[in-house]
């Protein structure tokens, strides 16, 4: 995608976790090393979420997604980041990236070392940072008060809460910080809107980060319904919850799926869905729309 107008600008950040983050890193992976992702590091489920238990470290799993994603092609490194064990050890349902992760993690200083080393042994050029690297949760408060901890019972319920919030309060990775002041676009999503786009911006010097950034800040909707407590909200009311958890305006424009493009204020409709699977976007039409929405740099020179 050399031809694409998003290769005029020098920063762009993605901010989110799960397949969703993967899926808009790898589509913009033709960036290099101007991409830079941010990624979610609360999850408590699966072999993650045992990890967590065990070690007290970081979600692996996100990050461990984004990499196998931004991989360029199937290799025996990738391969193995994505071995999951099976049979009646203990190994069972581990997966081989989070155990070479954390292992990692280990040796090295920092989680963002570790990081770095599987983007050099998987020859990946985007940088890749968590959100922080102490390990947090996510936590929900019901319109009763009651507190739900963890990112899986969060997705369990089932009223929108009246709040969110990270225990404990960890702090930004500071690259992370960095990259958000210095971005020219920052993308939000696709993915769980409470467990996946919303715990970065909690943290209150990312959420300072944004407030500072002349970025333009576009999240990207979801193709399908999404299994949270938030589904039944629409996306008017998605986006003043959002800021109003935050306590400002972070979202400047909406890219949405549609069959023909329209323009409707804030929100650009593009067809994007795979041909392959209607809960994925197609990777070319997704970079092509981003490039759309955003101003031609050259353009502005020439007029100015």
């Amino acid at each position: 995608m050399k031809n694409n107008a998003l290769n005029q600008y020098q920063h762009v950040v993605a901010i989110g976790g799960g397949h969703g983050l993967g899926r808009v890193l790898s589509t913009l992976s033709f960036l290099g090393p101007k991409l830079t992702g941010i990624v979610a590091t609360t999850d408590n489920g699966g072999s993650t979420g045992r990890l967590r238990a065990e070690k007290d470290c970081i979600a692996w799993g996100d990050l461990r997604n984004c990499l196998t994603q931004l991989s360029k092609k199937p290799s025996v490194g990738s391969l193995m980041f994505e071995y999951r064990f099976n049979g009646e050890s203990e190994l069972n349902g581990h997966n081989l990236g989070n155990l070479m992760l954390t292992a990692l993690d280990e040796l090295c200083v920092r989680p963002l070392e570790a990081i770095n080393l599987v983007r050099q042994f998987l020859n990946i050029e985007t940088r890749l940072i968590p959100m922080s690297e102490e390990p947090t949760h996510l936590v929900a408060m019901e319109a009763c008060g009651r507190s739900v901890f963890g990112e899986i019972n969060v997705d369990k319920m089932e009223d929108t809460p009246i709040a969110l919030s990270l225990d404990p309060l960890v702090q930004a990775t500071c690259e992370a910080c960095e990259a958000i002041r210095e971005a020219d676009i920052i993308i939000l999503g696709p993915g769980s809107f409470l467990t996946s786009i919303m715990p970065p911006l909690l943290l209150p010097k990312i959420a300072k980060a944004l407030a500072e950034s002349n970025a333009e800040v576009i999240l990207i909707d979801n193709l399908t319904e999404e299994p949270s407590p938030i589904a039944n909200c629409g996306l008017a009311q998605k986006l003043d919850w959002c800021h109003q958890v935050l306590g400002l305006k972070i979202v400047d424009k909406v890219l949405r799926h549609a069959d023909t493009p329209s323009q409707d204020g804030y929100i650009s409709y593009f067809p994007l869905r795979s041909s392959h699977h209607r809960g994925l976007h197609d990777k070319r039409a997704l970079a092509t729309a981003l490039a759309q929405m955003m101003p031609d740099k050259l353009s502005q020179l020439k007029s100015s």
